[in-house]
């Protein structure tokens, strides 16, 4: 296999991670990847077995978002960059500065270390959250001109907050500071798809939670959604494609409804589609379960809000041609049933 150069992919313990190294080691690079304690290595490596037999060409380097030890020697020879780490909550933290600064710090420290390393290209993992929050929900297609806004409290959480002001504080340093390193930022979607194990997106929950029945009813909320594969896909073409620097490149598809995804897991999976909720919770009903449910609370401000993007110009640029929401929305539920984490 001829080797095409050197990628770093930080953040190799990630679901979108493991499958970025997957498909750039099948493609014929050469892969390193960060993780924060190098005691996750045999884990990282084990889920990349799963999509690829060229684990060889992979090495496992110690750097943490938190801090610069570890950035210069994992970039040092690098052709290219994917900067996928990012700071994920299980809740919504007290302080916002809990995830914004890691995110916002880190991806400044992986860009100077790339910088000064001589890398041609990086390519961020931003999201959608970074694009069609702070202004409420709308029919028309929010498309990379449209940036979210991170002084409306009332229609983000920290999470999106945090990948707001990390895009925006990426694209100033580089314009400022960046040399002849070349930018491209991704904005997925929820991410959906084939699990490769207990540690994936927390979008995979949604599916899980309608799966084992631990959703009473179906708010009214919903996500433009997007495969994993199909997103490492991206930000592989991204990487070398010449005229993707300094762009952004939305990657989602059709928007769904929770009550939509459901209606694909009870028609086509008749076993563990019979545990799938039906009724549709009013908005005031959901309101009043957040007085009990901090979770629910934090995620209040997703009620009703249609937020659907255009991936028209990965499509038109990129040669992107992502998988339909059904067909990912199935693979995500059947390897959850595989792998024993949901009942068949």
């Amino acid at each position: 296999m001829t080797d095409k150069g050197i990628v770093l992919v930080t953040g190799g313990s990630g679901y979108v991670a493991s499958f970025c190294i997957g498909q750039l080691l099948n493609d014929g690079w050469t892969v390193r990847t960060t993780v924060r304690n190098l005691a996750r290595e045999a884990e990282v490596r084990a889920s990349v077995a799963r999509l690829s037999p060229q684990g060889e060409r992979l090495s496992v380097f110690a750097a943490d978002l938190n801090a610069d030890a570890g950035w210069r020697e994992a970039a040092e020879g690098c052709d290219g960059v994917l900067h996928v780490a990012s700071p994920l909550p299980s809740a919504n933290p007290k302080d916002d500065d809990e995830l914004v600064r890691p995110a916002r710090d880190g991806a400044l420290r992986v860009l100077k270390a790339s910088r000064d390393a001589g890398v041609k290209r990086v390519v961020m993992t931003s999201s959608t959250a970074a694009v069609c929050y702070g202004y409420g929900g709308r029919s028309e297609p929010f498309t990379e001109a449209d940036w979210s806004d991170p002084t409306d409290r009332s229609d983000s959480s920290a999470y999106e907050r945090s990948k707001m002001i990390a895009e925006r504080a990426a694209w100033a340093w580089h314009k400022a500071e960046g040399g002849a390193l070349e930018l491209v930022t991704i904005c997925p979607g929820a991410v959906l798809g084939p699990v490769l194990g207990r540690d994936f997106s927390a979008s995979i929950e949604i599916v899980r939670k309608l799966l084992d029945g631990s959703l009473p009813g179906l708010p009214r909320i919903g996500w433009p959604l997007v495969d994993v594969r199909d997103i490492a896909d991206l930000h592989v073409r991204a990487l070398t494609a010449p005229g993707a620097a300094g762009k952004r490149y939305i990657g989602a598809g059709e928007f769904n409804w929770i009550s939509e995804i459901a209606d694909v897991l009870r028609q086509d999976l008749p076993g563990a589609g019979a545990r799938v909720p039906k009724m549709k919770l009013a908005n005031w009903l959901v309101r009043l379960s957040a007085t009990f449910d901090p979770v629910v609370k934090e995620r209040l401000f997703e009620l009703d809000k249609p937020r659907p993007v255009s991936a028209q110009r990965a499509r038109d640029e990129l040669g992107w041609s992502p998988r339909s929401n059904r067909e990912m929305i199935l693979a995500t539920a059947n390897s959850l049933i595989a792998e024993g984490l949901v009942k068949g």
